[in-house]
């Protein structure tokens, strides 16, 4: 995949650590990507509103971007590059002040009423049934639901989005090559596999840091028409997602919890603020606005046939009868371990390959097909 020049420098520029959105998109819309290499240190401040020194930190970063290795990892992960104010971009999201100037997807985006839901990653197990049955509910309602794929209710709503039928939208801390946390990599990919969408503004290859995820958050609000706040302590990050949301114009909406507990002090915080209280999938469709275009649902949407590269062909060709070993297949197509990993992780998203005992991978249809002939599970 080649990307066009002007997300080309949309990504270098999203690549800047911790970068000014708002920024940096006056840096692509004013200079634009024929401007951007020529611009010396002096343009990037004038035109960034920026420090000399920061602008000429931020040109720096930018220009060592590799962003041909970029482009080949996104490939590799089905993922494609979200420029803001380009077609494809998330509507709500492109309102927000702070929007990502690029996203990073696996996974279709579809038109259906996006709604939040989060809360503690340590929940009591009144914590999980709320957050399932509202998930479920609403993704019967044709609202797709919202959360950061993160331990706790943010996985909970995931799951129970899924397990109703409907779809469901994860926003990461992290790159997309690098999910977090890494038990929930399996979810990453059945939300892609069941019509969803796996988000990030990060680079591919970023590792989570606690840093990130404040970052994370703003955009789980702003893809969003309102967040549902699901059990957490006073100081929960679901408290700052709520925050935005409120900075966004967006509705807040918090479940009660049992007096005393200490993963009710969020909600009943947001409450005493002037979150709408919630107590059924009623009060969620009640507070979206009106021709949301909400009602009962039959079906998921289905995700398109996944497209692979030459380097997955080669891959592919090696698993046709037996599962394989990392080592084996470097050996036997050439490729480095960091980009080998990456592109299995790939196919597996796409849905391509099986991860099975012994650290090994084999093709999808072999497996199938062993099943067929032998009755046996499906490793």
């Amino acid at each position: 995949m080649t990307w066009s020049a002007r997300s080309a420098w949309a990504a270098r520029l999203n690549s800047i650590s911790f970068v000014d959105p708002a920024k940096a998109a006056s840096l692509l819309e004013e200079l634009g990507p024929e401007g951007l290499p020529r611009a010396g240190e002096g343009d990037w401040a004038r035109v960034g509103g920026l420090a000399v020194d920061r602008a000429a930190r931020w040109r720096r970063e930018a220009r060592a971007f590799d962003v041909e290795g970029e482009a080949r990892k996104a490939d590799a992960l089905g993922a494609r590059l979200l420029v803001r104010g380009d077609p494809g971009y998330p509507a709500l999201l492109g309102l927000t002040s702070d929007a990502p100037l690029a996203l990073y997807a696996c996974g279709p985006l579809s038109d259906a009423p996006p709604v939040a839901v989060v809360g503690s990653r340590a929940p009591t197990q009144y914590g999980r049934r709320t957050a399932e049955l509202f998930a479920a509910d609403m993704a019967r309602q044709g609202i797709v639901v919202v959360s950061g794929l993160a331990r706790g209710i943010d996985a909970e709503a995931h799951e129970a989005a899924l397990d109703a039928g409907g779809v469901t939208w994860a926003v990461l801390g992290s790159g997309l090559g690098e999910p977090y946390p890494p038990d929930n990599r399996d979810l990453f990919r059945r939300i892609v596999a069941e019509g969803g969408c796996v988000l990030s503004e990060y680079p591919l290859s970023l590792p989570p840091s606690p840093a990130l995820f404040p970052r994370r958050n703003r955009i789980v609000a702003g893809l969003s028409w309102a967040t549902l706040v699901v059990e957490g302590r006073a100081t929960s990050g679901s408290l700052s997602t709520a925050k935005k949301a409120v900075e966004y114009g967006r509705e807040v909406l918090a479940v009660p919890g049992p007096i005393g507990s200490v993963m009710s002090e969020a909600p009943h915080r947001l409450l005493k603020e002037g979150a709408l209280l919630a107590s059924s999938v009623d009060d969620v469709l009640a507070a979206l606005p009106p021709g949301a275009g909400v009602g009962p649902v039959a079906c998921r949407a289905s995700a398109p046939a996944p497209a692979i590269n030459g380097e997955e062909a080669r891959v592919l060709g090696h698993l046709e009868g037996d599962s394989l070993s990392l080592d084996e297949l470097g050996r036997l197509t050439g490729l480095d371990m960091g980009c080998l990993s990456l592109i299995m992780f790939g196919l597996e998203i796409k849905e391509l390959v099986y991860a099975v005992p012994g650290q090994r991978y084999a093709k999808k249809n072999f497996w199938k097909d062993e099943k067929d002939r032998e009755g046996g599970k499906r490793l």
